[in-house]
């Protein structure tokens, strides 16, 4: 999905580097483990993510 991979990509330059290791770890979790549409599900507050996801999701709407 273009879009997901647009706000991916700009959450991965802008704010990845100087995360925190737990959210950086949540971040790749997030990618490895989770299809696309249901993460943007999530970023479009269409339902809500798992909490150890919660925090990932927030930062990627943010980014966009």
């Amino acid at each position: 999905m273009v879009e997901l991979d647009v706000l991916a990509t700009r959450y991965y330059e802008r704010r990845f580097p100087t995360a925190p290791a737990a959210e950086r770890a949540a971040f790749i979790r997030l990618l490895e483990s989770v299809e696309d549409p249901e993460i943007w599900a999530w970023i479009l507050s269409q339902a809500p993510p798992p909490a150890e996801f919660t925090h990932v999701i927030q930062q990627l709407q943010r980014h966009t």
